[in-house]
């Protein structure tokens, strides 16, 4: 076949991988990391979730399945099942499955402990844990299933049991919320993080798909990844900043993300963003500003505290009796401040890491531009060119001296009557 054919078609590849690797969404997806990585992404997810299903169904067998929900999420390795109480057939029930992820610094009892925690956490703006259970290598959490979905089904217009691609990544319309709306469900998603961050509970999974929406009330959903150590949906994006070090930053730039969704009914093209298209106020953009600008990724992220008093927020006015309650045991709050420090640890680690990598490319990108191997090649020339002067005039100058030590009796050394004198010859042919 012909070499240049394949080069082609080798380069039109890498182009058509590099769209798909670009894309946040299509990155992520199953059949893309399996094709890219078959040797790690070979294990059958469903499988070992339905495995684990079983167990725990022979300890409780008040539940029942009524269908695994196929892709309605991003991860890999987290799956859904619709589910139902056998004495309560009409209600339906969601159970989420998912093993341990690469930040999972708990002992095994803590961790256990704190997933069944989960249940008593009540907040008007987190969405109840139904039932909870964990064993050393995953957990499993059932809530009830809501049929207007998620925040990210309203700005999408997508039906919550559809799978993740089809009900995200091309949508046939795009458009944000009305400004009101945006107000309010900031500011709830502002205060319940506030409430978290208050805890000592890490969060750090912060995106329009975790945001539960009960009415015109955003409630916030999966407190257990973190204690799973799951990645976040956007860490590709903060791990390229320096300064994102901290769970709370993560969560700051997170609703950055969070509120250009809302906004403009989509997700940025790229962070950071350098300039904003036209919003409803440019309170709007004041916030965007400070969360997803090119000097808020360098300098750092505001606080919570900081997001709420700005005008976007602070004049919203919640409505809301129920009061909120999550009591964590001082021994398991400082079991969280260890494992959220070690997480935060390894972030910087990658940041560090990701930082080097980019000034050796830089740096070996520069060196080989065509620009720069015009400069050695003109370089290369004119030392060549001096080295070569500097040689034609050395080499007459240290002949002539040559020629007047030989010639001259003042200069020669005195030599007694037995010793030979050395020929004249053997000087003129002196190495220089």
């Amino acid at each position: 076949m012909d070499r240049e054919f394949i080069a082609e078609r080798q380069k039109g590849l890498q182009n058509y991988l590099n769209v798909i690797t670009t894309n946040h969404i299509l990155s992520n997806c199953e059949l893309v990391k399996k094709f890219l990585d078959p040797n790690n992404y070979s294990a059958n997810y469903t499988e070992i979730a339905l495995q684990q299903v079983s167990m725990f169904f022979r300890s409780e067998p008040k539940w029942e399945v009524v269908e695994p929900l196929k892709d309605i999420g991003w991860r890999i390795r987290k799956k859904y099942f619709l589910m139902k109480i056998k004495n309560q057939p009409k209600e339906r029930l969601v159970l989420s499955w998912a093993d341990l992820g690469p930040d999972k610094y708990l002992s095994d009892k803590d961790f256990q402990c704190l997933i069944k925690l989960l249940p008593s956490c009540l907040h008007p703006y987190i969405y109840r844990v139904t039932f909870a259970t964990a064993n050393e290598s995953s957990a499993l959490l059932i809530r009830m299933f809501n049929e207007k979905g998620t925040l990210k089904d309203l700005i999408y217009k997508a039906k919550p049991k559809d799978p993740f691609l089809k009900k995200y990544c091309n949508p046939k319309k795009i458009q944000g919320l009305e400004l009101q709306q945006i107000k309010t469900y900031g500011r709830q998603i502002l205060e319940v993080l506030k409430f978290l961050h208050d805890k000592g509970f890490p969060y750090g999974h912060l995106h329009a798909s975790n945001v539960m929406l009960d009415g015109d009330t955003c409630r916030l959903l999966d407190l257990e990844n973190s204690l799973l150590g799951l990645p976040s949906f956007y860490r590709s994006y903060f791990s390229q900043f320096r300064k994102i070090n901290t769970l709370e930053s993560v969560d700051v730039h997170c609703f950055g993300h969070l509120l250009y969704e809302m906004t403009y009914g989509r997700p940025p093209d790229s962070v950071p963003v350098d300039s904003f298209p036209p919003a409803p106020s440019m309170a709007v953009v004041a916030v965007l500003e400070s969360t997803l600008s090119c000097e808020a990724c360098k300098n750092g992220m505001p606080t919570v505290s900081r997001l709420l008093q700005m005008p976007l927020f602070s004049d919203v006015l919640l409505t809301t009796s129920e009061k909120p309650q999550f009591k964590i045991p001082t021994k398991l709050k400082e079991a969280l401040r260890i494992a959220k420090e070690c997480t935060e640890k390894r972030l910087m680690e990658e940041q560090k890491q990701i930082h080097q990598h980019r000034r050796l490319t830089r740096a070996q990108s520069h060196h080989g531009s065509e620009e720069e191997r015009k400069k050695r090649k003109i370089l290369a020339r004119k030392k060549s060119k001096r080295s070569a002067v500097e040689n034609s005039d050395e080499h007459p100058a240290k002949y002539s001296n040559s020629n007047n030590s030989a010639g001259s009796g003042a200069s020669s050394p005195l030599t007694s009557p037995s010793s030979p004198t050395p020929p004249s010859t053997s000087v003129e042919h002196a190495p220089f």
